[in-house]
């Protein structure tokens, strides 16, 4: 059995709590929190609640930490301390600041002798991997990623981060002309702004400045800024109505030519229900390799590109080439 520990009681968190059945050499031992008490009443009955400046005392107690938080502000300082003392996994998802990132967990894991898997989900991850076998067998073409629609957990999240905002959430929405356009195989060059949209729905706090709001949400950096962003102020009952669900999706395509008279089309479609009980699945899959490649001598940091595929699978290498070669 691999022993984990879930940091954070959110909707990931608790994806994965719901998802770890699917997952039978996988045992939870503690959740980990910065509100023990409130999280407790909430917790499966029988699961450890601890304190999240406890963990130092959990340390050779769990295999793998599963950081189930928020990439605008939490995850660049908690994946670098938490990498100490545990291997882990974390979702981080600013593309842009995956580098430096990297460079952060790498560093703590080879000084502690551990091993970090960041930017595990589906992007970063499930599409990161399609952009890259993409490339590989059809070396001459353009990529192209299309987000949604769907509620997009980080970008959610930093709305929620805004002063003056009680509840948020964020949806991405691809444009219907954009996607045509490359299916059709035309490999147009298009800007970030030509082919996404986001529409962000908010419940304000009391008194709050709607156009302060408003204008931080527009211009935040890396997740914002480069969009046509529209911002509805709602209610909290037309938020708990028609937004309690959290859908997402999204499509990788590559178009490319064989020869100049061969083209070929290359596309991953996902649709999800609920996108954090997905990106759960992928943070458990990639908890059992983190182990088996901490096992194997395995240490400092990694993303999916560095897993072997049969290190993801629960049964053995010869039950998966039976079944799926």
């Amino acid at each position: 059995m691999i022993n984990i520990g879930i940091f954070g009681w959110g909707n990931l968190g608790k994806a994965a709590v719901d998802n770890l059945s699917h997952f039978p050499d996988l045992q939870l031992k503690a959740i980990f929190t910065r509100r023990p008490q409130a999280v407790a009443a909430s917790a499966p009955k029988g699961v450890c609640v601890a304190d999240a400046n406890d963990m130092p005392q959990w340390a050779g107690k769990i295999d793998v930490l599963l950081l189930c938080s928020g990439s605008a502000t939490d995850l660049p300082e908690q994946t670098p301390a938490a990498v100490k003392l545990f291997n882990v996994v974390d979702s981080f998802d600013t593309h842009a600041r995956i580098p430096e990132h990297f460079a952060a967990v790498d560093a703590a894991a080879r000084a502690s002798g551990h091993l970090g898997l960041i930017s595990a989900g589906w992007d970063p991850g499930l599409f990161s991997l399609s952009r890259a076998y993409f490339n590989a067998f059809l070396p001459n073409g353009t990529d192209y990623t299309f987000w949604g629609k769907g509620v997009s957990q980080g970008h959610s999240d930093a709305i929620r981060r805004v002063a003056g905002v009680k509840r948020g959430v964020q949806y991405t929405v691809p444009r219907d002309e954009a996607v045509a356009r490359v299916r059709s195989g035309e490999q147009p060059a298009l800007s970030t702004r030509e082919k996404h949209k986001r529409e962000c729905y908010v419940v304000a706090q009391p008194n709050a400045d709607l156009a302060e709001i408003e204008r931080e949400i527009k211009n935040m950096p890396n997740y914002f800024a480069d969009y046509d962003t529209t911002v509805h102020f709602i209610s909290e009952e037309q938020f708990d109505r028609e937004h309690g669900k959290m859908p997402h999706g999204g499509f990788v395509l590559r178009s490319g030519n064989n020869t100049p008279e061969l083209q070929s089309l290359l596309e991953l479609n996902i649709r999800l229900d609920s996108n954090p009980h997905f990106t759960s699945g992928v943070l458990l899959a990639c908890a059992r390799a983190v182990k088996r490649m901490y096992d194997d001598g395995k240490r400092g940091c990694v993303t999916l590109f560095d897993v072997p595929p049969a290190a993801l699978y629960a049964q053995s290498p010869q039950e998966m080439r039976a079944r799926l070669l």
